[in-house]
């Protein structure tokens, strides 16, 4: 399989220069909304994961404790530059989604945007979520997600072989992919390109 983590690596480093030229416009009212579905309290300690260079901070609020991770060091190193530009005060990490460096029961918010569909094992990824939220905490979910009545048909499967490799996987299915992990799901929101791209907020079970 192409998409593994070493490649990801590597595509997003080269990412990392053109990323938001692409992505900060076309996502900016999906990030939005998808921020807006959670409860935030002052104090809360929450954490970005694929965080990329940073385009979910505008919309994050400023009396939470903000942690940050990514892949690419390219990524966090563009994410430090805005956070900077911000004003804002953000421990930003390189790190694997699939194996967090974080205690558990650790944070009160996980916002995972644009990440489920580009990771080699969301399934592992949204684990590693679920462990290091609090009990009562919330997970932000906003990505690209093919509709949870039926799996993939062989076309949009061979399809898939292409653009996982370059851009994002389009076979992955929310609601299977969260509820076998024990999430709760709260609201589940189409936020842009008909009901192709979702906002979910989720709570552990």
């Amino acid at each position: 399989m192409f998409n593994n983590t070493g490649w990801n690596r590597l595509r997003y480093n080269l990412y990392a220069p053109a990323y938001d030229l692409v992505a900060e416009r076309a996502f900016r009212e999906a990030r939005r909304r998808a921020v807006e579905q959670v409860i935030w309290r002052p104090g809360m300690r929450a954490l970005l994961v694929g965080a990329g260079t940073g385009l979910d901070l505008p919309f994050l609020p400023r009396d939470v404790e903000l942690h940050a991770s990514d892949l690419s060091p390219a990524m966090v190193r563009r994410l430090e530059h805005r956070a900077e530009a911000l004003g804002m005060d953000v421990q930003a990490r390189v790190m694997d989604a699939e194996c967090l460096d974080y205690p558990d029961d650790y944070f009160d918010v996980v916002v995972m945007h644009l990440i489920l569909a580009v990771m080699p094992d969301p399934a592992q990824g949204l684990a590693e979520a679920r462990r290091v939220l609090k009990g009562d905490g919330q997970l932000c979910v906003m990505d690209k997600f093919q509709t949870d009545d039926h799996p993939s048909g062989a076309g949009r499967r061979a399809l898939n072989a292409l653009t996982s490799a370059i851009a994002t996987d389009i076979t992955r299915q929310a609601r299977p992919l969260l509820e076998a992990q024990g999430f709760i799901i709260e609201q589940d929101t189409p936020v842009m390109m008909g009901s192709l791209i979702r906002a979910l907020l989720a709570r552990p079970g």
